[in-house]
């Protein structure tokens, strides 16, 4: 159709879409801005409790099974309630115990340290005969043994970072304790609304991969991974090390919570806890009384081989998280958030790992994990 100096149009020409307005631009930069504001600001509040909401997380999925067993006889909220009583009166008196002690041994550390009263053993003769290393660690520490102030003018810059951070360390101690305890009773709370909060990860897990059938799927994952970790890793460590550090406290040890502390660290990472009981034993014997020091001793081999049988009652089955992502999960933990990243970090790194690893072996065609492996 033409009009007056118009021209013809053909109504079969289809004529592209506009690109869209400057207006709906605004909007969707303004819904971003203020979904990322919301975002901000809700992760400012909850940020300083990431630690205890990651443990507390942790601690119910661990402590699921048992209320489901308790649920039938008491109810829901008197299950949840005993759990969180009975778990925060069991780990109270020991925790207490051990980072009392803890803390002591390292304030008193850094005094000495810091007056020159500090004194030190000489060093083992054999140390020496290690290669590369020995000689030098020879004369280092019977500088230090010998002569404290010359030892404090030479090394005095290295030893004042160490000191410093072993005393930002024993002051975090009564916090990390705090938040410890905290986290039963909130994990408590999260098993008597467990339902909705399987729910709310499912669809969440649902959303971010775009799939129904993976959402349950990786929480399942998920949950006995934890659970794998925490209770056959993690737990029996921390049953092991309880043990060995009754017979440290009974005996009298000035430095009993230090070493228990080393027997948790290295039974988490698969370490034999002789290496720290045998010369225990070798110290008590020597020092003590024949008596106390025989039950002493008897009891510390028995506690010492106690994972023997505890890791077949309570380790997952099918877990494979290789022991390298344990020991990273254990060191960065503990240098990240202390005594919790302690028992955090583990179990959150192989949970990472597995899913990182059932995400490798996805295969985005057929939307299902892969069963061969891809790899030649």
């Amino acid at each position: 159709m033409a009009g007056k100096g118009g021209s013809y149009m053909d109504p079969n020409v289809t004529i592209p879409e506009r690109p869209p307005s400057l207006l709906r631009m605004l909007d969707a930069v303004l819904q971003i801005a203020l979904v990322a504001l919301l975002i901000f600001a809700c992760s400012r509040i909850i940020l300083p409790f990431t630690g205890i909401l990651l443990w507390s997380v942790i601690l119910a999925v661990m402590l699921y099974p048992l209320h489901q067993r308790l649920v039938l006889r008491v109810g829901n909220r008197w299950s949840a309630m005993l759990i969180g009583l009975v778990s925060v009166a069991l780990m109270l008196v020991p925790l207490v115990m051990v980072v009392t002690s803890l803390g002591s041994s390292i304030l008193a550390f850094v005094s000495g340290l810091q007056d020159g009263s500090l004194t030190v053993p000489p060093p083992p003769p054999r140390l020496a005969d290690l290669p590369l290393v020995g000689q030098k660690l020879t004369e280092t520490w019977s500088l230090v043994a010998t002569n404290m102030p010359a030892a404090l003018a030479k090394y005095g810059q290295q030893l004042s970072g160490i000191a410093a951070w072993l005393a930002s360390f024993a002051a975090g101690l009564a916090a990390g304790q705090l938040s410890f305890v905290l986290s039963f009773a909130v994990a408590a709370v999260l098993i008597a609304y467990s339902d909705g909060a399987t729910e709310f990860a499912s669809r969440l897990l649902e959303r971010i991969t775009g799939s129904k059938a993976q959402g349950p799927r990786l929480v399942e994952m998920t949950a006995a991974t934890i659970r794998g970790v925490a209770v056959g890793v993690v737990g029996v460590a921390v049953i092991q090390s309880l043990l060995i550090g009754v017979g440290f406290f009974a005996i009298g040890l000035s430095s009993a919570g230090v070493l228990t502390l080393v027997v948790l660290l290295f039974a988490i990472v698969q370490v034999p806890a002789v290496l720290v009981t045998l010369p225990v034993i070798a110290y008590v014997l020597a020092t003590e009384a024949t008596t106390p020091a025989i039950i002493f001793s008897i009891w510390t081999v028995i506690a010492g081989l106690s994972d023997n049988f505890l890791k077949p009652l309570m380790l997952g089955r099918g877990l494979e998280v290789p022991m390298p992502v344990i020991l990273i999960g254990v060191i960065g933990g503990m240098i990240a958030d202390g005594l919790l990243g302690l028992f955090v970090g583990p179990v959150l790194l192989a949970v990472g790992y597995v899913l990182l690893m059932e995400w490798l072996r996805y295969d985005p065609i057929e939307g299902r994990p892969q069963t061969d492996d891809p790899r030649p």
